[in-house]
């Protein structure tokens, strides 16, 4: 019996220790230029429905449940989606829009995990007349999240996503 409180009292120390030191936060983005001015590659910044043209998740899933609220463009529009397990279930809130450099939003997920993150997508141009896409999300780790992400990596589940996402837009733009 003593032995089974020491095992116990064990395993709930290693568990506090995990969670105390266990990334509390996560920001993951990726950058790209694209040879078009910032005129022309803010609308597929802008409006959710765009954004779709170029979503690394649109593809993985062409079939996947999707209703718009709102107007598009604008804060308060929403985008929802449910589809297969390589893309869940979630929505998108566009919460500020800076028109021409910043379209910032609400992530919610609610499967295969509920989580909510912050993203963005900043715009800028460059000296030589080219834009370049910034695109990235934030947020916390919630404990027992947290703990996984001793082992996993948001940066290596998500990055490659923003990547294609990126080339994508870039590609579009540039044809």
């Amino acid at each position: 019996m003593t032995t089974l409180i020491y095992i116990l009292l064990g395993i709930f120390a290693l568990i506090i220790f995990l969670a105390l030191i266990a990334p509390k936060t996560y920001n993951v983005f990726r950058t790209i230029e694209i040879d078009s001015p910032k005129t022309k590659v803010f609308p597929h910044l802008r409006y959710l429905n765009k954004q779709q043209e170029w979503s690394p998740w649109a593809k993985k899933d062409p079939n996947m449940e999707r209703k718009f609220t709102g107007t598009d463009g604008e804060v308060g529009a929403v985008s929802y989606w449910k589809g297969n397990k390589e893309v869940g279930e979630g929505e998108q809130e566009i919460t500020k829009i800076v028109d021409g450099e910043r379209v910032e939003g609400q992530l919610r997920f609610f499967k295969p995990w509920k989580s909510e993150s912050d993203c963005y997508m900043q715009l800028e141009e460059t000296s030589n007349g080219k834009s370049k896409v910034t695109w990235g999300f934030s947020g916390k780790n919630k404990f027992p999240m947290s703990i996984m992400m001793l082992v996993m990596s948001m940066d290596k589940m998500v990055g490659k996503d923003f990547e294609e996402g990126l080339q994508t837009l870039k590609t579009k733009m540039e044809s």
